[in-house]
């Protein structure tokens, strides 16, 4: 089990209407994330296209640290936050978290309450969680010396025939424990799986 859904109870207390996390952002997508939000708001927040004028979102990428969605200064002309309320989401609150080493890699979270505002303790809460859930603090994904061996060369640059005879093993051998690396990580794709071991210290 990741850490994100080992600390999903602990956040749905603070943010008991729902929340969206995404850790790790780099250029294209998180390396993980949960999407907690109702549904409906989901569908509605899509398909108007309202992430480019979210103004939680605009503060996400030009800060770092937490903050209720009140005290954002940033203008609100789609009236984001009324439509959030008529879906249950009338309180949020929101957590950035980049670190000088992390290369651009973002971390953040979007959390509601429908029954009253975030206080500083809930804040406070909300940030240290984020702050573990950024350095994926105790996270095995469990990966098999085979696993990793195979992953390490092709993350090496080379190719699955080259990996295949280096290890002494079939070429639909590599794939299956590439796979079941991939799998583990919870990754994508191979680069990603990789990128992700690596910063495990795994590779």
């Amino acid at each position: 089990m990741s850490l994100l859904k080992a600390m999903k109870d602990q956040i749905i207390e603070i943010a008991p209407a729902g929340f969206y996390v995404a850790l790790r952002v780099g250029f294209s997508f998180p390396e993980e994330e949960l999407n907690l939000l109702p549904e409906s708001w989901v569908e509605f927040y899509t398909t108007h296209g309202l992430v480019v004028h979210d103004p939680a979102m605009k503060w996400v990428y030009g800060n770092t640290g937490a903050a209720r969605m009140s005290d954002i200064p940033e203008a609100d002309p789609h009236r984001i936050r009324a439509h959030a309320a008529i879906f249950g989401l009338s309180h949020g609150a929101v957590v950035s978290i980049m670190e000088r080493t992390d290369r651009g890699r973002r971390s953040y979270g979007l959390f509601y309450r429908d029954d009253r505002d975030f206080n500083l303790t809930d804040l406070d809460r909300l940030q240290r969680i984020m702050l573990s859930l950024h350095a994926g603090e105790d996270e095995d994904p469990g990966l098999t010396p085979a696993e990793i061996e195979a992953l390490r060369l092709q993350a090496g640059g080379l190719r699955l025939k080259q990996v295949a005879g280096e290890l002494g093993i079939s070429e639909s051998a590599v794939k299956a424990r590439l796979n079941n690396a991939k799998r583990k990580l919870g990754a994508r794709t191979l680069s990603q799986a990789a990128s992700l071991a690596a910063r495990k210290r795994i590779l």
